[in-house]
């Protein structure tokens, strides 16, 4: 008989709940750090709601606001209340595949890996990390969610995988019509992959707007998703276990 120890994030969210005794209230402002963000969008909305928002990223701010320019491990040890972070994809996305071998040859990849587990393994009690479709997938584990710009408000196409810590699914806020694949029909230029890689407005707004309003968890909450996270590695030996005894 197979056994499934997988336990869905939207159910990991329910039980944190649970151990923090009801449902998490409004804040009046959150500390939010935006992680590899340099355009200013996410970093915007959480500060549109009152909250204490900043972006980092070894590039400059393209908007004037709180901004590190840097390193994030930096600053990574700040006592954040929530992470949104966009590590780079560029040799993580399975749209490159076809350079990996060259890339875990010289040592990219794994370097790539390292980076988005340092931010997924912070220790920050809510996390979202944002990339496309990608091999943490199966380095680590599966996206808790993956979404399009469609059902905020954009009428394009651009699956965005969500690895979430803490944190709800986000609910779509305005589906519309339209699928256009604009992203991936870009005409090459020098900042095409700054063009690629900025997050929605719509997609930043929903953000702000749904997991802005959550309070800090408890120390017990910390230390649920902090061995959640640390034990990944041994649930899925379990999982894999029972199935070959099934």
């Amino acid at each position: 008989m197979k056994t499934n120890s997988t336990v869905s994030n939207q159910e990991k969210f329910d039980d944190s709940e649970r151990v923090a005794g009801s449902r998490a209230p409004l804040c009046s402002s959150l500390r939010v750090l935006v992680a590899c963000e340099y355009s200013g969008t996410v970093r915007d909305a959480f500060a549109a709601l009152g909250h204490e928002a900043m972006s980092c990223d070894l590039l400059p701010t393209e908007k004037l606001g709180p901004h590190y320019q840097g390193d994030v491990r930096d600053v990574l040890d700040y006592p954040w209340d929530l992470m949104i972070a966009h590590p780079p994809c560029t040799h993580l996305s399975v749209s490159g595949a076809k350079h990996f071998p060259a890339k875990r040859e010289d040592g990219r990849q794994q370097s790539a890996v390292s980076f988005f587990m340092t931010l997924a393994k912070a220790d920050i009690p809510r996390i979202a990390i944002e990339n496309p479709v990608c091999i943490m997938s199966s380095h680590w584990r599966k996206p808790d969610q993956t979404i399009q710009p469609w059902q905020f408000g954009h009428g394009e196409t651009k699956a965005t995988c969500l690895w979430l810590k803490g944190l709800p699914p986000l609910k779509p806020t305005n589906v519309v019509e339209g699928r256009e694949n604009r992203i991936h029909r870009m005409p090459p230029s020098a900042d095409r992959w700054k063009k690629r890689s900025k997050t929605y407005l719509g997609i930043a707004q929903a953000m702000a707007g749904q997991w802005g309003g959550l309070c800090d968890i408890d120390s017990d909450m910390a230390r649920l998703w902090n061995a959640t996270i640390s034990n990944t590695t041994k649930q899925r030996e379990i999982s894999f276990t029972y199935d070959e005894q099934s």
